[in-house]
């Protein structure tokens, strides 16, 4: 006898994959008592709860409401995007001296998206240097010292890299430079909001995010980053070494006595 499929909450976020269709994707709301599931390339299909067999983590499910958000004072702490207990203050605090300095717009606004709380909290703000090559420039006219620490986040931060080699060049007490071997922080996104199993392979010498456009065959990168940045809902959607990366940067510019 056919083991009864296991009832999981729709909640946004959650890859799932309709075999009677083939249509796979991730769920981004619920409606009228149906699911709404959008796919790589952004269409959108809904599903009735609790009726559709769905395959979810490789195991048959129904899907039923999604979980309600906690509130505060109701049933315990509610917590951030980046999983820390939400502090309940209302307004950012006063900005530090200490910043987080980052390569691109699309890095910056993904850590706004899961870490913006954390950051307010703490009155750390995040700035984008444009690319690699103007970190020296950037940590020289921040000036680091006492009171004065640097965060930076690297993408592609690999022994032999050009990125490893301008992080050894600015090396300094109160500079941390963490990374991760992401080509590019989109792949630091877990695929599975996208419904897919894996990022595709781009040919070398490729712009890394024109060839994943092409290969899931959507719009352009511009168009598709919007897409991929609102179906991250927390820090369980990254990828580990890209958290571990932000979390130890946040521990160094927001250190005690800093």
């Amino acid at each position: 006898m056919p083991a009864r499929p296991a009832t999981v909450p729709a909640d946004p976020g959650l890859a799932v994959a309709h075999p009677e269709s083939g249509f796979a994707g991730t769920v981004v709301r619920v409606e009228a008592g149906v699911a709404v599931v959008r796919d790589a390339r952004g269409r959108e299909r809904t599903f009735p709860l609790r009726s559709t067999v769905f395959r979810v983590d490789g195991r048959a499910a129904v899907l039923d409401r999604p979980r309600p958000r906690p509130r505060p004072g109701t049933g315990g702490p509610s917590r951030t995007a980046s999983g820390s207990i939400a502090s309940g203050r209302t307004a950012a605090r006063t900005a530090r001296a200490a910043r987080i300095y980052v390569e691109g717009l699309h890095d910056a606004e993904l850590l706004e998206k899961v870490w913006g709380d954390d950051l307010r909290d703490e009155g750390v703000v995040v700035e984008p240097i444009d690319g690699v090559d103007n970190l020296p420039g950037a940590v020289r006219a921040f000036r680091p010292g006492p009171g004065r620490r640097l965060g930076v986040l690297l993408d592609h931060l690999v022994p032999g890299s050009k990125e490893q080699r301008v992080a050894a060049a600015v090396a300094h007490p109160e500079v941390l430079v963490t990374g991760h071997p992401y080509v590019d922080v989109w792949q630091g996104v877990r695929p599975r909001v996208l419904g897919i199993g894996a990022w595709p392979e781009v040919p070398r010498g490729r712009p890394w995010k024109e060839g994943v456009c092409a290969a899931l065959g959507v719009g352009d990168p511009p168009a598709f980053w919007r897409r991929l940045l609102r179906s991250v809902g927390s820090y369980a959607d990254l990828e580990q070494p890209l958290v571990g990366a932000v979390e130890q940067l946040l521990d160094f510019v927001t250190e005690p006595g800093r």
